[in-house]
């Protein structure tokens, strides 16, 4: 009769409420850490260890060595363990193996890895009785032999005890493997980016992506801890502070998909100075986690950290304003929530100067307000309906001629783009009127803007004074 086991009834448990929880599992499912906490302790338990000292063994080194496949051709199962194998952001076999099974429950392989580790003994018993030609025998704990390695093959009994493990008792592995096949049939929508701290921890911290545009000096200052790369402080009026979306603890962790984890020091800037003059995508871990507080694994960082720089402090919110209504973080972007007052005709020349006269022209026509989310991109504008975040219109930099403001009403902005840039008969250009929240945040989507644009300008009265201060996109201007 098999012996009761109560990680089993545990992890039966587990499964049954992450099935409940119904759609595809996600990183903020609320009982799937757990779950893979229970799974982690199952592949653990009765793992044998070395007897002479050599490194303590863990689930990822049976793993590691399971065979890729008859055919000789890479397997679902064999990819998962190579991208685990070759992860950098995952430095020991704790954080290869946890990597590993995230890959597996996304691609529903879990069940087939632990199948081609209890199916191994088996072929090793049918050998080994053929003659031993073709096995190692290694002593068992129990002073009994058993073949472990066959033409690059695991054995079970190699790394499990079959008295005080689960996957080494025929009777118990039997129900895992029925659990897993549960687990097989359910979706999971994970982010495998977000693997950065499973050296160190199940959780996983608040991840969001920052994008910007080419710029002289980001302003961020960092320090490098133990291979991480934080920011300890975002200087005034930079491009960072206006941007709203880096906070002082954040850690750098990815530069244009390129991992900066266990960089060197100065690493971060040696890259930034290589993508000089280019769009810049930034993957960010945050230091604060769901609930408000700080995500729990940074603290030794932290404690470190603060001994460096005495004067260090975390950072809750964006310096230039709270979280306001009129802004709104969608995946990790700045949206401006607007009102679009609408659009007229000026011909074909959609120089500055038109402006005098556009602004005025729409705003006499009184049209009714329609509330818009503005998205200031590294290479376009995105206008989108606020309610439904539909994609209502896209105007790349180049078919924007100019934008500026209208200090009679100071919180009002235009833009002027070409209509149809491609008509071999000339292109001709409408005027976009929209009012913002403040003159602040209509200065900041201009210079926003003006980063993307061969020249940007104010409008005033009827001077109009060329803005200062821009970067261009240009191959031959200096960046």
């Amino acid at each position: 009769m098999a012996r009761k086991e109560s990680l089993l009834s545990a992890f039966k448990g587990g499964v049954l409420r992450l099935r409940e929880d119904g759609g595809p599992c996600s990183d903020t499912s609320p009982h799937l850490a757990s779950l893979c906490q229970l799974l982690e302790c199952i592949l653990r338990k009765g793992l044998r260890q070395p007897a002479w000292g050599f490194r303590r063994r863990d689930y990822w080194h049976w793993l590691e060595q399971l065979p890729t496949g008859d055919s000789g051709r890479p397997t679902p199962l064999s990819i998962s363990i190579q991208k685990a194998g070759s992860c950098e952001k995952a430095r020991t076999a704790q954080g290869r193996g946890r990597y590993f099974l995230r890959l597996a429950l996304q691609g529903k392989v879990l069940a087939a890895a632990v199948q081609q580790l209890a199916q191994t003994p088996r072929l090793l018993e049918v050998q080994h009785t053929a003659g031993r030609l073709w096995g190692e025998l290694l002593p068992m704990g129990n002073g009994e032999q058993n073949s472990s390695v066959i033409n690059g093959g695991v054995s079970l009994f190699q790394f499990y005890d079959p008295v005080s493990s689960i996957l080494g008792n025929e009777d118990l592995l039997e129900p895992f493997l029925s659990l897993l096949l549960v687990v097989t049939e359910m979706d999971f929508s994970l982010d495998l980016q977000n693997c950065s701290f499973l050296d160190e921890s199940w959780l996983l911290p608040v991840c969001i992506t920052y994008e910007t545009v080419p710029c002289r000096a980001l302003g961020m200052v960092l320090r490098y801890v133990d291979g991480r790369v934080f920011v300890t402080e975002v200087l005034p009026e930079s491009q960072v502070e206006v941007d709203e979306v880096v906070l002082a603890g954040d850690i750098l962790d990815e530069i244009n998909g390129c991992s900066l984890r266990n960089a060197y020091s100065g690493q971060a800037g040696a890259m930034l100075q290589k993508l000089k003059g280019q769009p810049l995508s930034f993957r960010l871990l945050r230091w604060q986690w769901h609930d408000g507080g700080v995500y729990e694994p940074l603290l030794p960082y932290l404690k470190v950290l603060k001994e460096k720089e005495p004067r260090f402090q975390l950072q809750r919110s964006p310096r230039c304003r709270g979280e306001g209504e009129s802004q709104r973080l969608q995946g990790g972007r700045l949206l401006y929530n607007l009102r679009y007052l609408g659009r007229t005709s000026i011909g074909e020349y959609g120089g500055k100067e038109v402006l005098d006269r556009a602004i005025p022209a729409v705003l006499e026509r009184h049209s009714a307000a329609r509330e818009v989310l503005f998205d200031v991109k590294e290479a376009e504008v995105l206008i989108q309906e606020k309610t439904s975040s539909k994609l209502l219109c896209r105007y790349p930099y180049p078919t924007i001629s100019c934008v500026g403001r209208y200090v009679d009403s100071s919180n009002l902005f235009a833009f002027c783009v070409a209509t149809s840039p491609e008509s071999p008969d000339g292109s001709t250009f409408d005027c976009l009127v929209f009012a913002s929240s403040s003159e602040q945040e209509c200065e900041e989507i201009i210079r926003r803007m003006g980063k993307g644009m061969v020249s940007v300008f104010r409008y005033h009265h009827s001077e109009i004074v060329e803005y200062q201060e821009l970067l261009f996109w240009s191959t031959t201007c200096k960046i």
